[in-house]
């Protein structure tokens, strides 16, 4: 009976199967940080941790597969050292840490991890020691001693003077009266703490970091018998105000303290929540021209994203921060948040003044610069920070710097600064003209930009808008790098001066004395019409020097045949647009002729048919020229090319009496020099 009272159990669960047994949870990020040290210091004998030491310092991260690699936290150099694993200790003259740590309450448990002055201090309370070493079930955050020693020396004076209250206080505020492991101990929760019920903030986060009130847990998961213990970074004080009470009590957010009123985001910021506020102080406001932050200030929009952008979505203790960054602000733009030794950076700018703030729905830091958004700038703003300054310059010594700072809903088309490398051209009424042209009468997003879409222009001007693989294009200039928007206007940085089309493809050619002899060929073709139409054509348009160097014979015998000539004139117009920008390596367009026109583009240089193009870009209404210095020959009008398609033709001719033959069963044989041709053909 014993027997079978053991094996049903088992038969049962092999009966279930799989989905009987129960699975096993996820490991939390410490668990898994945890992991990969013990997996780095297993060659050093079981129970082993690889630990990173900050040189110089007495900082130690267990290290996660990035950081063991990089051997940098905060950008500072780590050594690598192995200790036993927590709960586990050395045995003399066996490798590794084989032995579990003995199980003892928690006041002994505290010695045995190191946490000496916090033994001290709950030693010195009448009621606290025999609390701990008495039946129950508690957590304590327990202190390093390193952290007593960095109290200000007037706050530890406090606690000590008075042992029974304010230590007793402190003490208890690290106490939670349940047990409470790391897997338990989840991002944005709050544990009610042994001293009024008070709450703790713990922020669990990827890295595998733990932070309590932004104190990081050094050493988790300590087994007592009544309960277990944390050891923790910092003395931890108790939290009551949320953001905004701390907005509203400290000098120094004055200013933001009026505009958050002015935004009414403080509903936001004392409500429930765990957020980041990076508050900027005064100074940071008065680092703002007048003019700005009065524009700002008096636009609720703009208020209230700027202020967006200096909140993030989660609560972010600077413990958490041991490399860079990519979080996401209530605006919706992302800030890179990193580290310099001890010192937080914000986009790379060493700005937060204070850090760590901590409140019931979050965390402050305290930042000295603004962190102005692009949709609360200008365009005169955003083009600031661009790489279009030459353009924006040329505007506004042109009379038309209002419309990039009014509230004119537009685009910018701002071509970049290397457009300008041989020099700028002269402020003139043709300049202005032009320069109209690249605004356009719409704030506008790349994104939603479509092929042939039109837009129009303060010059009165039609662009059209045009689509390649791997490139965007309005007219014949192309978009450069992401489009910045801002409070009214939408800057694009453009890779070339945009020139609106004047028209026809007849018009262009007719206006230009390098292609009198195309124009006359073109007539005589009888392709004005089509040239003249509405559509979308792309024409390598011959100089008169590439008509002047075909032999003379040549030339008049092309001339002389209209059918020939409008076939070879067709093989130069492509049945789209395509501009120079919307090239790549290599683009197969096809022409009126029928046959497919090669057109490359290498060093900036484009080219078809391999035949180098001496100007692109020559915008029209219904297309666009791109001039050449050689007449294209289509393939059917290359000898070597022709054979080809012969010999093809022939050889298919013969493959198909073969194939008759067989099937057939035809006792009818090819004649034997067709069957010696059809062999040499095959080879």
């Amino acid at each position: 009976m014993a027997l079978l009272g053991q094996l049903l159990p088992l038969a049962l669960a092999l009966a279930l199967g799989p989905a009987a047994t129960p699975a096993s949870p996820a490991k939390s990020p410490y668990q898994l940080v945890l992991q990969h040290s013990r997996l780095r210091g297993r060659q050093h004998g079981p129970n082993v941790c690889a630990v990173q030491k900050l040189i110089g310092t007495n900082k130690k991260y267990f290290t996660n597969c990035k950081q063991w690699y990089q051997r940098k936290i905060c950008g500072k150099s780590t050594v690598i050292s192995y200790e036993c694993c927590p709960g586990y200790e050395k045995v003399p003259g066996e490798k590794g840490c084989p032995a579990a740590l003995p199980l003892s309450n928690l006041y002994e448990t505290l010695g045995v991890v190191g946490a000496t002055t916090t033994q001290l201090y709950t030693d010195r309370t009448e009621k606290l020691r025999p609390e701990m070493e008495g039946p129950g079930s508690f957590t304590i955050f327990a202190p390093s001693n390193e952290a007593w020693a960095s109290l200000p020396a007037e706050v530890l004076d406090s606690l000590v003077s008075n042992v029974n209250i304010e230590l007793l206080n402190a003490l208890r505020y690290h106490m939670v009266d349940r047990r409470v492991l790391t897997d338990e101990l989840k991002h944005g929760m709050a544990l009610t703490s042994m001293y009024q019920n008070s709450n703790i903030q713990i922020h669990h986060y990827p890295n595998g970091i733990v932070t309590v009130n932004c104190a990081r847990l050094l050493k988790a998961d300590h087994h007592a018998t009544n309960g277990v213990v944390h050891l923790i970074d910092k003395v931890i004080s108790t939290i009551s105000n949320n953001i905004q009470q701390i907005i509203e009590i400290e000098d120094t957010f004055e200013t933001l303290r009026a505009a958050v009123a002015a935004s009414g985001l403080n509903t936001l910021l004392e409500g429930d929540g765990q957020y980041t506020l990076l508050a900027p102080t005064n100074e940071a406001f008065e680092k703002i021209p007048a003019e700005t932050l009065n524009r700002i200030l008096g636009d609720p929009e703009a208020l209230r994203d700027l202020l967006n952008n200096h909140i993030l979505k989660s609560a972010m203790c600077a413990e958490a921060i041991v490399a860079g960054l990519s979080l996401e602000t209530l605006e919706g733009t992302t800030l890179e948040v990193g580290c310099s030794g001890d010192t937080l950076t914000i986009n790379g700018k060493p700005i937060i003044s204070n850090k760590d703030v901590v409140a019931t729905n979050g965390v402050i830091h305290f930042i000295d610069e603004l962190l102005i958004p692009d949709s609360a700038k200008t365009l005169f703003e955003l083009a600031a920070e661009s790489d279009v300054s030459t353009a924006v310059d040329l505007f506004r010594q042109a009379g038309l710097g209002t419309h990039l700072s009014g509230t004119e809903r537009l685009t910018l088309l701002a071509p970049m600064n290397s457009v300008f490398k041989d020099g700028t051209p002269p402020v003139d009424a043709r300049l202005k003209n032009l320069l109209l042209n690249h605004m356009i009468k719409d704030q506008l997003a790349s994104k939603y930009l479509y092929h042939g879409q039109i837009l129009e222009t303060l010059g009165g001007k039609k662009l059209r808008v045009f689509v390649y693989r791997n490139s965007l294009c309005i007219e014949n200039s192309c978009i450069a790098a992401h489009d910045k928007r801002g409070r009214y206007g939408t800057l694009f940085t453009m890779d070339r001066v945009l020139t609106p089309p004047v028209g026809t493809v007849m018009d262009v050619l007719k206006g230009d004395s390098r292609f009198s002899m195309l124009v006359a060929a073109i007539q005589s073709a009888g392709l004005t019409e089509t040239l003249n139409r509405e559509g979308v054509y792309t024409v390598f348009a011959p100089t008169n020097e590439a008509f002047q160097a075909l032999p003379p014979g040549e030339l008049n015998k092309l001339l002389g045949n209209a059918k020939e000539l409008a076939n070879i004139l067709k093989y130069h117009v492509g049945d789209e647009i395509l501009v120079s920008g919307g090239i790549g390596a290599l683009v197969r367009l096809k022409s009126l002729q029928g046959d497919k026109l090669e057109v490359s583009s290498k060093n900036n240089v484009v080219n078809v048919n391999k035949e180098p193009v001496t100007e692109v870009d020559i915008m029209a209404t219904n297309g666009v020229v791109h001039a050449i210095s050689s007449v294209l020959q289509p393939p059917a009008n290359r000898p070597q090319e022709r054979g080809d398609e012969l010999a093809d033709s022939a050889l298919e001719i013969f493959r198909q009496a073969s194939a008759f033959s067989r099937a057939t069963q035809s006792s009818v044989k090819l004649a034997p020099v067709y069957q010696r041709l059809l062999e040499r053909m095959k080879h």
